[in-house]
C-alpha cells in the first residue's frame, strides 16, 4: 500500500511539472505574440473605420467628425475595453500599446485552462495558443480596437474551464466570466457558445451538473443584459434592434457566404460584396493544415476519454459560432472566423504533439521526419507572417488617403464645422477632416461630397470638382458646395 502511495504521489508530482513547463511556455508564447504583432504592425497605424466609431463614444475622441451613430449591430464590449486610455488620452499609439496589452493577457487567460482541461496534453495548451497567436489575422488586430478577438479568448477559455474535472466556485465563475465577455463583445457568438454547453450538461452525464449549467446561464446572460437594455432604451425592443441590425447588415437570410470564407482568409479585411474576390492557393495553408492536423489530433487521443470529449466539444463549438457567418450573414471578413479558429487550434494542437512524438520514436529516419515537420511549420509561418505585413502595408496606405482628401478639403476652405457626403468611407474621411458625416439618403446637403470611382448626383455637379492627387487608391474627387 505504502508503495502504491509512492507511485500515485510521483505520477502527481509528474503531472504537475508537466503543468509547469506548460504553463511557461504559454507565457513565452503570449510574450512572443506581443512582440510579433508590435513589429509587424506598428502602434502608428491610424485608427480605422469601426475603431473610431467605437473611440469616439470617448471625449478625447469626439468632435465634428465623430458624430456617428452607434448602429443596432454595435455592442458596448469595445468601448469598455478602450476606456482606461480613451477616457483622457487622444493619442491612438497609447491607445494600441493598450490594446496589445490587453491582447496578449487575453490570449494568455483564453488558453490557461486547457492546461487542466486536457490533462494527458497540457502541453496542448501553449501548442494550441502558438498555432492561433501565429495566425495573421490575430496578430493584425491584436492592437486594433475590435471585439472578435476578445470574443475568442472568452469563448476558448470558458470552454477550458468547463471542461475542468470539479466544477468549483472559481471555475464556474471563470466559465461565466468567459461568457460574459464573449456574448458583451458579440452576443451572438455569445449564443453559439451557451448553447451547445448547456446542451452538453443536459446530454453528457460527465458534465451534467447543475453549477455548470448555471455558469453558463449566468454568463450568457451578464453579457446579453446591456445589449438587451439598449435595445429597449434605443430601439424598442429586442426584435426592433434585431431587426434595425439586420438592415445595417444587409438583410440577414440565407446566403452563399461558405466560399467567401475562405476567399477572405488572406484580405481584404471587410467583404462586402465578396464577388470580385478570388482564392490564392497558398492563403489556404491554414485550412489545410487544420484537415489534416484536427482529425489527426482527435484520433490521436481516442484512447484518453476526458481529452478526446475536450477536443471534440472543442470542435463542436468552434462549428457553432461559424455556422450564423456561413449560413445567414450576406457579406464577410476574416476576423468573424477568430473564435472558430481559436477552438479547433486545441485539437490541432494534440496534432501537433502526435507528430513530435512520432517523430521522436522513429529512430531510423528522426532527422528526416524532423525536417519535414520544421519545414511544414516554417512554411505556415511564412505564409502567415507575409500576409500580416501586406494587409497591414494595404490599411497604412488607404488610411492615409483619408489624410489627404482632408487636405485637398481644407485647401477649398471646407473646414469646422462642416457637413461631407460622399459614396464610401465617409466617416474616417469625416473624422479626418473634423466634417459631420451625413449618412447616404439624409435629407440635408453637405458642404462637401467626396466620390471615389463615381459621379456626383446630379445636383452637385455644378459644384468645384478637385480630383485628389497621389492616393494610394485611385478614383478620389472633392466636390465643394459654391
Amino acid at each position: 500500500m505504502a508503495l502504491d502511495l509512492r507511485k500515485q504521489e510521483a505520477r502527481r508530482s509528474a503531472r504537475r511539472d508537466r503543468e509547469q513547463r506548460a504553463h511557461r511556455l504559454l507565457l513565452a508564447v503570449c510574450a512572443l505574440f506581443a512582440l510579433t504583432s508590435l513589429v509587424l504592425v506598428p502602434l502608428g497605424l491610424r485608427l480605422g473605420w469601426d475603431e473610431l466609431v467605437y473611440a469616439s463614444r470617448f471625449g478625447p475622441f469626439a468632435g465634428p467628425g465623430a458624430g456617428v451613430p452607434f448602429s443596432a449591430p454595435r455592442t458596448r464590449g469595445v468601448p469598455l475595453l478602450l476606456a482606461p486610455v480613451a477616457t483622457w488620452s487622444d493619442s491612438a499609439v497609447l491607445l494600441r500599446a493598450w490594446l496589445t496589452l490587453l491582447a496578449s493577457a487575453a490570449l494568455y487567460l483564453g488558453f490557461r485552462p486547457w492546461v487542466r482541461a486536457a490533462p494527458d496534453r497540457p502541453e496542448a495548451a501553449p501548442v494550441a495558443a502558438g498555432l492561433y497567436g501565429s495566425l495573421w489575422i490575430a496578430l493584425f488586430y491584436a492592437n486594433a480596437a475590435m471585439p472578435n478577438h476578445y470574443t475568442a479568448m472568452g469563448a476558448t477559455g470558458a470552454v477550458g474551464l468547463f471542461l475542468h474535472r470539479r466544477p468549483t466556485a472559481r471555475t464556474c465563475a471563470g466559465v461565466a466570466g468567459g461568457l460574459a465577455l464573449a456574448t458583451l463583445m458579440r452576443p451572438n457568438d455569445g449564443a453559439a457558445v451557451a448553447g451547445p454547453l448547456l446542451l452538453a450538461t443536459a446530454l453528457v452525464p460527465r458534465w451534467r451538473s447543475g453549477a455548470r449549467a448555471a455558469a453558463a446561464l449566468t454568463g450568457f446572460a451578464a453579457g446579453f443584459l446591456p445589449w438587451a437594455v439598449e435595445a429597449h432604451v434605443r430601439f424598442g425592443g429586442v426584435r426592433e434592434r434585431l431587426n434595425a441590425a439586420s438592415e445595417v447588415q444587409g438583410g440577414l437570410r440565407l446566403t452563399d457566404s461558405a466560399l467567401h470564407l475562405f476567399t477572405v482568409i488572406d484580405g481584404p479585411l471587410l467583404c462586402r460584396p465578396c464577388s470580385g474576390d478570388g482564392v490564392r492557393p497558398i492563403a489556404l495553408e491554414w485550412w489545410l493544415l487544420l484537415a489534416v492536423l484536427v482529425p489527426l489530433g482527435l484520433w490521436s487521443v481516442r484512447g484518453l476519454r476526458r481529452t478526446a470529449t475536450g477536443g471534440l466539444l472543442a470542435v463542436a463549438i468552434g462549428v457553432s459560432v461559424a455556422l450564423p457567418y456561413v449560413l445567414v450573414v450576406p457579406y464577410t471578413a476574416p476576423r468573424f472566423l477568430l473564435p472558430t479558429h481559436a477552438l479547433l487550434s486545441v485539437p490541432a494542437a494534440f496534432g501537433v504533439l502526435a507528430v513530435v512524438r512520432a517523430v521522436r520514436r522513429r529512430t531510423r529516419r528522426r532527422a528526416l521526419a524532423a525536417g519535414a515537420l520544421v519545414l511544414v511549420l516554417a512554411a505556415h509561418l511564412t505564409v502567415q507572417l507575409t500576409m500580416v505585413s501586406s494587409n497591414h502595408h494595404i490599411q497604412e496606405s488607404a488610411r492615409r488617403d483619408w489624410a489627404r482628401v482632408a487636405d485637398v478639403l481644407h485647401e477649398q476652405g471646407v473646414r469646422a464645422p462642416c457637413r461631407l457626403g460622399g459614396n464610401t468611407s465617409v466617416i474616417p474621411l469625416a473624422y479626418a477632416a473634423d466634417c459631420e458625416p451625413l449618412p447616404h439618403g439624409a435629407d440635408r446637403q453637405p458642404d462637401a461630397l467626396v466620390m471615389r470611382s463615381a459621379p456626383p448626383p446630379a445636383w452637385a455637379r455644378s459644384w468645384t470638382r478637385v480630383p485628389v492627387p497621389d492616393t494610394y487608391s485611385s478614383g478620389w474627387v472633392v466636390y465643394v458646395r459654391p
